[in-house]
């Protein structure tokens, strides 16, 4: 468990630069307001499912039939990942395509996924055993760590939030983009 923590936490740590460095600097995604809502709203479901990973493995044991809960929130990050990557290129097509050091850290996000999930599969089968419960269980793991992890949880919530907000088209849904500027190629 604790080394798919770690991986989590550089999973997370490497989302928050492709999010503020690709999604949010050169391609000004919430700007792009409607044209961009498809992978807005990806965006936005997938960072729920994330919040709830990094604000749950660090604290919470999802014992028994929760195992069926949390493996159902994994398998639903892992399809809408693999959708956004088809949609991405719609949306992106009069930007000439995603980017291509954004192309190498989805790259990188999904063998970090893999190798997380991975390390954490030990435990969901020690849980799976486990009577059915959902119970508090710090992982043994640097409080610091469940800390950065919590406030992980909070980030991407708040970044999904914001993605859902500005797919709805509502007004300072770009900010602090200008609607009218569009992001540049290179």
């Amino acid at each position: 468990m604790s080394l798919a923590l770690w991986l989590l936490a550089l999973q997370g740590a490497i989302g928050a630069f492709d999010t503020l460095y690709y999604h949010e600097w050169r391609a000004r995604l919430p700007a792009r307001g409607r044209r961009a809502s498809p992978e807005l709203r990806l965006h936005a479901a997938r960072d729920v499912l994330y919040a709830v990973l990094f604000a749950s493995l660090p604290w919470v044991a999802w014992r028994g039939r929760w195992t069926i809960a949390l493996g159902l929130a994994i398998a639903a990050e892992i399809v809408l990942t693999l959708w956004d990557f088809v949609v991405e290129i719609a949306v992106r097509r009069d930007l000439g395509d995603v980017y291509a050091g954004e192309r190498v850290t989805h790259a990188v996000m999904g063998i970090l996924y893999g190798a997380m999930l991975a390390c954490l599969a030990p435990t969901l089968a020690a849980w799976w055993v486990a009577p059915t419960a959902l119970a508090v269980s710090p992982a043994p793991v640097p409080a610091a760590l469940r800390l950065l992890l919590t406030a992980m949880a909070a980030g991407v919530l708040a970044s999904g939030l914001r993605d859902l907000y500005a797919a709805q088209g509502l007004p300072g849904g770009a900010w602090p983009w200008s609607t009218a500027a569009a992001p540049s190629r290179r």
